[in-house]
């Protein structure tokens, strides 16, 4: 569960004395949001995102005289101007769970990767951690089901599943013990892939479990 396994490596990448328009004309071309500045060894010296080249475009209320006329120098700028230098970064061997932590706490899309000697190696995304978890937990493969269960205290209960998975020979991808709160009940999850569902809840139950199915209201 490292970025290394899942980063984009190899990305398009910008020098800090090209100009803005030649970046808006990367950014156009690519389809991408984020383009990482480098020097010519490689070293990351800072980020330009689409936000800050719109950010530095005249206003649309500006008279269209002294609107061309900054167009045309912002265009002209160059991207060490714009370009972020104070920037997080995340190293190959970061997890996907610190990744998450980072992009919920910032508010950010995408973070390039460097290694020790701080060269740009890969740019990771949210769309990158997304299919990472996807690929990890079987989401969306053939016979991939979450199970629910109520969790009844047993200290005991996610080695007695496991045992349960391995004596019917089920293939399960997750198997996580959640707390419960004000609003949630303490639960199980269980992800299994298999297509006899049915057969998997039986036996769960006979080892004295409570298959969960949330309440719904009309």
């Amino acid at each position: 569960m490292f970025i290394h396994d899942h980063m984009t490596p190899s990305p398009i990448t910008v020098m800090p004395e090209q100009t803005v328009a030649e970046a808006i004309e990367v950014l156009e071309r690519y389809t991408i949001r984020h383009l990482p500045v480098v020097d010519k060894e490689g070293t990351l010296l800072g980020i330009l995102s689409d936000r800050d080249l719109r950010s530095a475009r005249p206003s649309s209320v500006a008279r269209s005289k002294e609107r061309g006329t900054v167009e045309q120098q912002v265009n002209c700028t160059p991207i060490s101007v714009l370009m972020s230098r104070d920037i997080l970064y995340l190293r190959p061997h970061t997890t996907l769970d610190d990744a998450l932590i980072l992009f919920q706490s910032r508010k950010i899309g995408a973070l390039p990767v460097v290694d020790d000697d701080e060269k740009l190696v890969g740019v990771f995304t949210t769309a990158d951690l997304m299919n990472a978890y996807r690929d990890l937990f079987g989401l969306g493969a053939k016979g991939s089901v979450l199970v629910s269960i109520e969790d009844n205290d047993d200290p005991q209960a996610l080695s007695k599943l496991v045992k349960i998975m391995e004596e019917k020979q089920v293939q399960f991808t997750r198997l996580v013990r959640a707390e419960g709160n004000d609003t949630r009940s303490a639960m199980i999850y269980l992800r299994i892939n298999t297509y006899n569902v049915r057969a998997v809840y039986r036996a769960i139950e006979a080892e004295g479990f409570t298959i969960h199915v949330p309440e719904t209201s009309i």
